[in-house]
């Protein structure tokens, strides 16, 4: 149980749900940008896009590790 820190869970849940929106608006992001790239794959750019969309669809877990580390035990 070293690893289990409820008040950074609690105190982090409000962000994560405000970061489950915005994973939200990246996985439409995604979506459109993975289109677009198949359809034409010399557009690079969509491609850039797609990877910052994943990066937005793993950030609810993100600041959920961060709030749980910076609470000591």
């Amino acid at each position: 149980m070293e690893d289990c820190r409820p008040l950074g869970f609690l105190i982090g849940l409000p962000f994560a749900v405000l970061a489950l929106a915005l994973s939200l608006v990246g996985a439409v992001v995604w979506i459109l940008g993975s289109a677009v790239s198949c359809i034409c794959p010399c557009c690079i750019c969509c491609a850039a896009l797609a990877n910052l969309a994943v990066d937005l669809i793993k950030l609810p877990v993100r600041v959920i590790n961060c709030f749980i580390e910076q609470i000591p035990c």
